[in-house]
This record gives structure tokens, C-alpha cells and sequence, in this order.
């Protein structure tokens, strides 16, 4: 609210005292300097070598973290990006750092600060909300296993993250980034710019340097789109390589958990935990892992906006400096029964799997099925309902069982559509082993009164989420201070192969983004001399 009225005085005086016809515009007005200095500039593999070289403790790092949380999200520009706090967290550090003084530390993340998406169980005594005030007592005191896997590896749970309240699957106009629970998260890079959703939390958080990592959650983009805004790594695994249970679902078909980070190593490090007994995929990363292979350019899907297309081919000459081969692939999309047919399904096993999730949760949780949670947030519509209503929730609720022939046709027609019919397709018709292209747009303007505004959408990641495929996007620059990525795609179970191509470009393009918490486009000041006459 501060900043609205100091925008509202400056207009103000600004008609009260306009600049002379051709005098210079005057500069932005500074802000104050929110980025992270000393350890927490750091990039997780960086901090797991300082804390292996006893150059600074676990409870030093998980402390200036909160530290910095108190700062930044609860206070200075308010990112909002994260709901509670871990009151364990500093004993978990301790521990850590017990276990390296006695000569037993368990893996690269033991005493590493994370933070999960707040659909994610975990033992600590924090509810797993998914930002509803529904399940404000949902504190279920059992980790989810990907959660056992980064506990046992000795990863610090240092809190739970903000998110589009119910993982953004309430309401065809919803706001990404907003909840009942933690009001509107705020993009680091630019306040005012979309943070996208649904682990729009854990990407504001990360990339702000709150944690050293976090894990978000995908059924659609919900991974691949909010790291792409913040200017992180964000990996999407093929489904059912990290294990589902224990968080607030949507649909079996295509939900995965996955790591959100600001480097491909950091990713790998994490997934490595989540993934316990699989070879390690950090340790299968290669700086020359794209010398010789072929890559399928999806110019189909590379939207219109020039200045992506210009960082995009930026990309793509780095990888053809690595020695890569590209291939462009100018025609992909789906049929036209296609999209409502990929709604129905999420519909269907939003009902069945929230039904079965509810109904198991602790006692002090009332709602115990999806209509129950319509009625409740009807009961509490000047929380719940406030910015946008309920139209899939309901739209779900009037559904029949999975039994349903319209549900089994319906799954059958996408999956098909963007396995044997789409990616497996696209990667044997031109004979090339990853795709790529853009992340996603320029993110919009956080627009309360008509909801997600997005520009022409640009990339292909609807394909892998549905798929069940793995995505991965990497940083590939920005447009004015507002991040973009790159996306990889491969067929399923290519998880490694695809982590280790996203690996090798960001070796090769040294791109890293840091958020400069500028409050609108208007502080950049290119924009700001346009602007301003």
C-alpha cells in the first residue's frame, strides 16, 4: 500500500510541476537496495562447498536466511513469497552441523536450507495449506516421501512457500501468485510483474535468495512458468519419477514434484534427494553434453514477440558453439478437440484425488471433500472469493467417477496427442533427441481486476506437462529487466539427458539474472527516458 501512495504523490506533483518541453527526463528514483550480499549471493553448489571447507556453519546460513526473510518478505518490498517458517529449521542446522564435525555428513545438501511449496506435506509443525484457509489445521505430522528423501540427505526444511491458492486450479480468471493465506506474491525482479503460478512462492523466494532451494509442484507450467519469470532453474521430471504422495494433488496423469534453483547442478543436487536409489543426476552432468547432438527447434512455438525470438536465437547460436546440430520444426500443435478435452481430465481427477486426499486428513480439518470446500469458501467469500470465484471447483464437482466413458476418452485423446502423436513423434520424424524453445512470455503487469492478463503465449511445455514428459528451463536472459528462458523436452524418462543439455548451455552462456526489486518497468531507465517528456 506504501508504494501506491508514494506513486499517487508523485503523480501529483508531477501535474503540479511538469518538466519543460525538452528537458531531459529526470531519473528514476533510486530505490533501496534489496539484493543479497555475502553467502547469500551464493548459489547452492557454492554453499555446500563453504560448508564442506568449514567456511561457514549450517546455523550461520539457515539464521541469515531468516534474517533475510524477516527483511525482504515480511518487510522492505513485502515479496509475500512465503507462508511460515520452520521453527525447527535452526535445530535441523544444528544437527547438520553435529553430523559434519563428526565426520558424517550424508550428501552435497546436508545442512542446506530449502523451502517447499505449501502443497507439500512435511513433519514439522507448519499446516500443508495450499494457500486455503481451509486447511489452516492441516498439519499432518508425516513428510512427504520426496520431502523423507531430502531430510534423510540432510536438507534444513526452512519453511513452506506461497502459491496460487489450491496450485491455481480454483477458477478459470484467477491471479497467479495469490491466496487467501499469503495475499499476492510479488516478482523480485519487478514488483508489479506477474510471479506466476502456481509455485509462484517458491520462485520469488528462491530467486530472491531466501533459500538456497526450493521445490515447487507442476501439473501444467506450474514449475516450468514461475522459474522462467523469476530467472531460475526449474526442472519438471517425467511423472511418477519423484513420488506423489503427501501432496495436495490435481491430477495423478500429470502432477510432479520437481526443484526450483538457481543453477542446473543446484537442480540436480536436489532431485538426486527426492530420487533416492536412482543413479545420481548431478553426477551425470557434462559441460560437453551437447557436442554432436541433434536438437529439434520448435519455431512453431517460439511466439512473435521479437525480442524473445532474439534471445532464443542468441541460445540456440551457443548451442550450435557447443556443437550442436539444430533442426528447425516450424509445424506443432494439437488438434482442435484437444484443449477442452485436456480441462475435462483435470476436472475429473481433481474431484477423485482431493476427495481421497481430504479424506484422510488430520481431524482438525473439516472440509473432507471438494464440496465441502465450495460451501466453506461461500461461508468465507470476503476471504476466499474475494479477487475470483470458484467455476472449476464446481465445474469439477458436477462430474461423475473416473469410470466415466467422457473421462477415459478424454485421457486417451491427450495423452496420445502429445506422446506417440506429439513429442514422440517430433523426436523421430526429424531424428533429433531434445526440443526446444522458449519458457513462456514476457510476464504482465499483476492485474487484481481482470485476473492473468498474459500476452501471446510463447513455448511448448503444455506438451511435456500433459505428456508426463520432462521440461526443463534455464535462464536465457531478459527483456527490460524481465527474465526469460529456454526450455528443453525430451521423451519419457530422458531425465538426465535433458538436465545434462540445460547443463552444458548455461555453462556455456555464463547467463545468471539477479533480482534488482525494481516497482515497475518505469525504473529502468531506458524505459523511464521513453516515458518521461
Amino acid at each position: 500500500m506504501l508504494h501506491k501512495l508514494i506513486a499517487a504523490l508523485g503523480a501529483l506533483a508531477v501535474s503540479a510541476c511538469a518538466t519543460p518541453a525538452g528537458a531531459p527526463p529526470a531519473p528514476a528514483t533510486p530505490l533501496a537496495s534489496y539484493e543479497a550480499t555475502g553467502w547469500l549471493a551464493k548459489t547452492l553448489p557454492e554453499l555446500s562447498d563453504a560448508l564442506i571447507r568449514r567456511e561457514i556453519t549450517s546455523v550461520e546460513l539457515t539464521q541469515a536466511y531468516l534474517d533475510r526473510i524477516a527483511a525482504i518478505d515480511r518487510a522492505g518490498p513485502r515479496l509475500q513469497s512465503i507462508l511460515a517458517v520452520n521453527p525447527d529449521a535452526l535445530a535441523q542446522a544444528a544437527a547438520s552441523d553435529a553430523r559434519r564435525a563428526g565426520g558424517q555428513v550424508r550428501s552435497p545438501i546436508d545442512g542446506i536450507p530449502v523451502l517447499l511449496k505449501d502443497n507439500i506435506e512435511s513433519a514439522d509443525p507448519t499446516a500443508t495449506t495450499a494457500g486455503s484457509r481451509a486447511l489452516k489445521d492441516n498439519i499432518t505430522g508425516r513428510d512427504s516421501p520426496l520431502v523423507a528423501g531430502l531430510r534423510d540427505q540432510g536438507a534444513i526444511i526452512l519453511g513452506k512457500a506461497n502459491l496460487s491458492q489450491w496450485a491455481n486450479f480454483r477458477s478459470n480468471q484467477s491471479l497467479s501468485g495469490w491466496s487467501s493465506v499469503g495475499g499476492q506474491v510479488r516478482n523480485p525482479h519487478m514488483l508489479d510483474r506477474n510471479p506466476c503460478g502456481s509455485s509462484s512462492g517458491t520462485g520469488a523466494a528462491v530467486a530472491a535468495s531466501l533459500a538456497a532451494g526450493g521445490i515447487g509442484t507442476e501439473t501444467n507450467g506450474s514449475i516450468i512458468c514461475p522459474s522462467n519469470v523469476n530467472g531460475l532453474v526449474g526442472f519438471k521430471p517425467t511423472v511418477g519419477l519423484i513420488p506423489q504422495d503427501g501432496i495436495v494433488p490435481i491430477s495423478p496423469s500429470q502432477d510432479t514434484a520437481g526443484p526450483m534453483e538457481r543453477t542446473v547442478l543446484g537442480a540436480a543436487f536436489l532431485l538426486d534427494a527426492m530420487v533416492p536409489g536412482e543413479a545420481s543426476f548431478a553426477a551425470q552432468l557434462s559441460a560437453d553434453a551437447l557436442k554432436g547432438v541433434r536438437i529439434g527447434v520448435l519455431r512453431a512455438a517460439q511466439g512473435s514477440n521479437p525480442d524473445i525470438i532474439a534471445r532464443f536465437d542468441d541460445a540456440l547460436g551457443i548451442m550450435q558453439g557447443q556443437g550442436a546440430e539444430l533442426v528447425e520444426i516450424t509445424e506443432f500443435d494439437a488438434p482442435p478437440e484437444f484443449w477442452p478435452a485436456s480441462l475435462l481430465v483435470l476436472e475429473y481427477e481433481f474431484k477423485a484425488s482431493l476427495n481421497t486426499y481430504l479424506a484422510s486428513a488430520p481431524p482438525a480439518v473439516t472440509t473432507r471433500t471438494l464440496a465441502q470446500v465450495i460451501a466453506f469458501n461461500k461461508d468465507h467469500a470476503a476471504e476466499e472469493l474475494a479477487l475470483f470465484g470458484q467455476d472449476l471447483f464446481e465445474s469439477s464437482d458436477a462430474l461423475g467417477p473416473l469410470t466415466d466413458e467422457a473421462y477415459i476418452k478424454a485421457l486417451a485423446l491427450v495423452q496420445s496427442a502429445t506422446r506417440e502423436n506429439g513429442i514422440d513423434k517430433l523426436l523421430a520424424d526429424h531424428n533429433v533427441s531434445v526440443l526446444v524453445a522458449p519458457s513462456g512470455p514476457v510476464a504482465p503487469r499483476v492485474d487484481p481486476v481482470n485476473g492473468d492478463v498474459w500476452p501471446e503465449w510463447a513455448g511448448a511445455g503444455w506438451a511435456p506437462a500433459i505428456a508426463g514428459y520432462p521440461n526443463l528451463t534455464v535462464p536465457m536472459g531478459d527483456v527490460h529487466g524481465v527474465p526469460v528462458g529456454i526450455s528443453f523436452m525430451g521423451g519419457r524418462n530422458t531425465d538426465a539427458a535433458i538436465l545434462g543439455y540445460g547443463y552444458a548451455y548455461e555453462q556455456a552462456s555464463g547467463i545468471r539474472l539477479t533480482p534488482k526489486y525494481l516497482e515497475t518497468a518505469e525504473d529502468r531507465p531506458e524505459i523511464n527516458a521513453a516515458m518521461q517528456k
